[in-house]
C-alpha cells in the first residue's frame, strides 16, 4: 500500500546580478549504468509504504480507533490539499466519494454517508504531529538513497537557510506564534513563524526542519537541526549562520561545515589585515558569542577563505569563508561549493509559491505547523520525480526545471484517483518528459527589472488595525432593522 497524490502550478528561476555564480561545475564524478525504469518505479511507489508508517513510533505507541479517515487515510488527504489546485477539505472530500483512497481503505467511498467536511478535519486535529516528522525523515531517507552519487568526498551535503511563513490570528496562534511589530501604532495583525530546512545539495529534497515564534533566532533552531541530525555532514550556510555558535554546534555533532562571514568577523578572526588567500585560524568564541548549552566551548581548527570572484558582467564580490575541513579539500571545490548555496534560496521560494505555503489558513498552531510537514512532503514527491527522470537522462536534478516537473506529475497521478497503478509506459512517458524540461542557460543573466508590481484596483480602502475592530467599527453605521 502506497501513498502518493496530485500537482500543479509553476514559477520561473531568477538569477540576482549581486549574488555568486548560483551553478558553478563541480568536478566530475565517474557515472553509473542507469537504473532500470522497473527499478525506479518500485523505488518511487515505495517512498511512502503503508505498513512501514503503522509501525513508526507515534502510531504504535497510540491507540486509534478505526474510522473511515485512519491515520493512513488522512496523510494522504494532508499531502492531496498541498499538491492539488484546489487545497480545501471539499476538494479532498470529493476526491473520498471519487473513489481516490479505495486503494487505502477499503471501500472508503460506498461508507461514506455525509457531505460535511466535520469527519476529515477532526481527523486531521487527531493526527500526531509525530507521525508526519517521523514521516518526512524515513521520505528524506529514501530519496537521498535513491542515487548513489549524493555524497562530496565522503560528506553528505546539506544547504541551511531560513524563512517566515503568515497565519492569522486564530485560536492558539497569537499566543505560540506572536504578531510581529510595525513601525505604525496600530497593532499588528499577522502571526509570524519562524521556520529553518535543510535541503539535500544534490536532490533538492527537504531533509529536516525547525520551527518557532520571532523570539527565536534563526541560529538557534539551526544548531537544534544540528543537532538532531549528527553525522558526517558538510552544512553550507551564508552570513547569517557565520557564528561560532553553528560551528560549536557542528562539532559536537561530527560534522563540517562551510559557512560565509560578514567582513569584520572574518577581520577579527584573522587578528590582522585581510588579503586574498587561504590561511589556518583558530575560533575562538568572544564575550559577544552565545554557545550552545551542552557542547564544548573549546576554540575550533578551520580555515579562511578570502577569494574574488568575478564573472562576466557582474560586479566583482570578494567573499570570507570559513570551513572546519582540513587543506586535503581543495579550496577551489569549496569556493564551488558555496556557489550552489543559492539553491536553497530558491527551493525555499517554490515551497512558499507553488506548494502554497507561504501563507497557511488554520485555527490552530499545531495544525499549522501539521500542513507545513505536509507540504515539505508534497514537496519532496516532486523531487523524488525529478530525481528519476536525471538519473534516466544522466543529468543532475537541479538541472530540470521544478514548475514542469509539477504539471507532469500532476497528469500521471490521475490514475491514482482513479484507483489504477501506472503503467511501466506511462512512467517512462513522465521521466522523458521531466527529463527533457531543462532550464534554461542564461550565461549573461536576465535584465534588471524595476521593484514594482501591478496589480487590479480595488475599490476597498486599506484595513488598518485588527478585523474585529473593522466589524465593531461597521455594526456602529449599520441601519437598525
Amino acid at each position: 500500500m502506497y501513498i502518493i497524490i496530485h500537482t500543479y502550478m509553476p514559477i520561473k528561476k531568477r538569477r540576482s546580478q549581486t549574488r555568486p555564480n548560483p551553478s558553478p561545475r563541480l568536478p566530475s564524478q565517474p557515472g553509473l549504468a542507469p537504473p532500470d525504469l522497473r527499478l525506479l518505479l518500485a523505488s518511487f511507489l515505495n517512498l511512502l509504504p503503508g505498513r512501514r508508517l503503522r509501525r513508526l513510533p507515534s502510531l504504535a505507541q497510540t491507540h486509534f480507533y478505526d474510522r473511515l479517515f485512519n491515520p493512513i487515510v488522512t496523510l494522504w488527504y494532508l499531502i492531496f490539499q498541498r499538491l492539488h489546485l484546489d487545497s480545501t477539505l471539499q476538494a479532498a472530500l470529493a476526491d473520498a466519494w471519487a473513489g481516490g483512497a479505495d486503494r487505502l481503505r477499503r471501500g472508503l467511498s460506498r461508507k461514506l454517508r455525509s457531505l460535511a467536511t466535520t469527519a476529515l478535519s477532526d481527523a486531521r486535529q487527531r493526527l500526531p504531529l509525530a507521525f508526519l516528522q517521523e514521516v518526512l525523515g524515513l521520505q528524506a531517507q529514501r530519496i537521498v538513497g535513491l542515487e548513489a552519487q549524493t555524497q562530496w568526498r565522503g560528506l553528505g551535503l546539506r544547504l541551511m537557510d531560513g524563512s517566515t511563513l503568515r497565519l492569522r490570528p486564530y485560536g492558539d496562534i497569537p499566543q505560540q506564534f506572536p504578531p510581529h511589530r510595525n513601525q505604525s501604532r496600530q497593532p499588528a495583525y499577522w502571526c509570524l513563524v519562524r521556520v529553518v530546512v535543510l535541503f539535500c545539495l544534490h536532490t533538492g529534497a527537504a531533509v529536516g526542519y525547525a520551527a518557532g515564534s520571532l523570539s527565536v533566532s534563526e541560529q538557534v533552531l539551526a544548531a537544534r537541526l544540528i543537532l538532531e541530525n549528527p553525522g558526517r555532514f558538510l552544512y553550507i550556510g551564508d552570513r547569517n549562520f557565520g557564528i561560532f555558535r553553528i560551528v560549536q554546534t557542528a562539532r559536537a555533532a561530527g560534522a563540517q561545515v562551510l559557512v560565509r562571514l560578514s567582513q569584520p568577523r572574518a577581520r577579527r578572526l584573522r587578528g590582522r589585515s585581510l588579503r586574498l588567500g587561504i590561511f589556518d585560524v583558530l575560533w575562538r568564541p568572544t564575550r559577544d558569542d552565545q554557545p550552545q548549552e551542552g557542547c564544548s566551548s573549546d576554540p575550533v581548527q578551520g580555515r579562511l577563505l578570502v577569494v574574488r570572484v568575478q564573472r562576466p558582467g557582474f560586479r566583482p564580490q570578494t567573499l570570507y569563508l570559513f570551513t572546519s575541513l582540513e587543506a586535503a579539500y581543495p579550496a577551489q571545490e569549496l569556493v564551488a561549493l558555496y556557489g550552489l548555496r543559492w539553491h536553497i534560496e530558491l527551493n525555499l521560494r517554490y515551497l512558499k509559491t507553488q506548494m502554497h505555503l507561504g501563507q497557511l489558513e488554520c485555527k490552530s498552531a499545531t495544525m499549522a505547523e501539521k500542513e507545513w510537514v505536509a507540504g515539505l512532503l508534497a514537496y519532496n514527491l516532486i523531487r523524488a520525480v525529478m530525481l528519476c527522470a536525471a538519473l534516466k537522462a544522466g543529468l543532475k536534478p537541479l538541472q530540470l526545471s521544478f514548475s514542469a516537473a509539477r504539471r507532469h506529475f500532476q497528469h500521471w497521478l490521475e490514475d491514482f484517483g482513479r484507483g489504477q497503478i501506472p503503467g511501466l509506459r506511462r512512467w517512462k512517458t513522465l521521466l522523458v518528459l521531466v527529463g527533457q524540461s531543462r532550464l534554461p542557460h542564461r550565461p549573461l543573466g536576465r535584465p534588471p527589472e524595476p521593484r514594482a508590481q501591478r496589480h487590479v484596483r480595488q475599490s476597498f480602502p486599506l484595513l488598518f488595525g485588527s478585523r474585529s475592530q473593522a466589524r465593531r467599527q461597521l455594526k456602529k453605521y449599520q441601519p437598525k432593522n
